[in-house]
């Protein structure tokens, strides 16, 4: 589709499809959801009587629920449209959160922290949204602009979130997760109009397309990239935690500062994807960021070899995380999206449960190797280790179209 044929876009028009501004703040919050209580995660232990490492539970398995989310979520949307999926995935997100702010013990909190996990729901179906509406080139400029808006949530939540655990405890991030539910339940209601105008005859009959995703090697190219540069991230989301307060002995606040630095460059990323991934195409926008996360890593991985262990390089240098992800993420969703256009909903679901699934245990192996007795390196190369298979993959991609051009 053209950009002359893109529909008339109005906010709170509930005719016409959804405003950037509302796909924003609902992917933001999902973003928020992920990592505003991360500097609490300490206290949490303390609070609920547990081991650190059972508390990082709370991470990984919530990625893990993300996952098995995402594997029906995209062909409910393309059965029964994006709009209902989306209000119903932001009330059920409220209702767990409240519980969670309630819960007696760990096990109950731990079950609402997985329920919360619908509102991831709003990445797979903003993508879907947004290939709904526009073509592959695109897409990939517009998820870039619309994840930069949300890359401030990340980049401000730990920071408030570490300052609220200080002054109110733990609770009080859950109690801002709450309110901006509630907030963004009748933004949605006002605002999302339906783009998905084709449905498929069943749900059923929408698993059964998996197959066709799954033969294409060039859709399994673009998800293993996606899989393994995010897997970076979320290796870092499972172990920095630990690494800034056991190693590094910082407090929640000063934890929480750090801790939004792979933010700031997820932004500038996604302000360069938006920018160029029209003039540059989607397969060398993933390249780029491939390279940009993978040198930065290398960098920071001397430093720690060499003894030059320090929060302010620690904490800098992942700013090439955010980075390369922010310039790669927006083309390599695009492209796993475009690979059967009329199957983006089962695409983005079927892609996000195998990148956040692949999160899930990154982020369970990172603190595994820091709970028994691992450094800063050890996280650092597990880091390194994922971001250079994301350029495996994107190779793969690229060797396969010059040898299908070559006939």
């Amino acid at each position: 589709m053209s950009i002359q044929s893109r529909p008339e876009i109005r906010l709170l028009d509930r005719r016409t499809p959804p405003h950037i501004l509302t796909l924003v703040l609902v992917s933001g919050l999902a973003a928020l959801s992920l990592n505003i209580f991360l500097p609490s995660l300490p206290s949490m232990a303390a609070y609920f009587g547990v081991d650190y490492a059972l508390m990082q539970l709370s991470v990984s398995l919530y990625l893990a629920m993300t996952a098995a989310i995402q594997l029906v979520i995209g062909p409910v949307s393309d059965r029964f449209g994006r709009r209902p999926v989306m209000l119903g995935a932001v009330g059920v997100f409220l209702l767990a959160t409240l519980v969670a702010i309630f819960a007696p013990n760990f096990a109950v909190f731990i079950a609402a922290r997985m329920v919360q996990a619908a509102v991831a729901t709003a990445f797979t179906l903003s993508r879907a949204v947004v290939r709904d509406i526009v073509s592959q080139d695109e897409a990939a400029s517009m998820i870039g602009y619309v994840t930069m808006g949300m890359s401030v949530v990340p980049m401000v939540g730990p920071v408030i979130g570490g300052a609220l655990d200080e002054v109110f405890g733990w609770k009080a991030s859950f109690w801002v997760l709450a309110g901006g539910a509630a907030g963004l339940l009748v933004l949605v209601w006002a605002d999302q109009g339906e783009t998905a105008k084709s449905r498929s005859a069943s749900f059923g009959a929408q698993v059964r397309q998996y197959p066709e995703l799954l033969r294409s090697q060039r859709f399994w190219g673009y998800v293993g990239a996606s899989t393994f540069a995010s897997g970076a991230f979320f290796a870092y989301l499972g172990g920095s935690p630990y690494v800034g307060t056991r190693i590094f002995g910082l407090d929640a606040a000063t934890l929480g500062f750090y801790f939004g630095a792979p933010a700031v460059g997820y932004l500038i990323g996604n302000f360069l994807s938006g920018r160029f991934a029209m003039r540059m195409g989607i397969n060398r926008m993933i390249m780029a960021g491939a390279w940009t996360t993978t040198l930065g890593l290398l960098l920071l991985a001397a430093l720690e070899f060499a003894g030059l262990s320090h929060p302010a390089l620690f904490f800098g240098l992942t700013v090439s995380v955010g980075l390369g992800n922010g310039i790669m993420l927006p083309s390599a969703n695009s492209g796993m999206l475009s690979v059967r256009p009329q199957l983006a909903g089962s695409a983005a679901g079927l892609g996000g449960a195998i990148t956040i699934g692949g999160g899930a245990a990154l982020s369970a192996l990172a603190g595994w190797v820091l709970q028994t007795g691992g450094s800063a390196l050890a996280l650092v190369m597990l880091m390194v280790a994922t971001s250079a298979l994301s350029l495996v993959s994107i190779f793969w991609v690229m060797a396969r179209e010059r040898r299908l051009r070559q006939g």
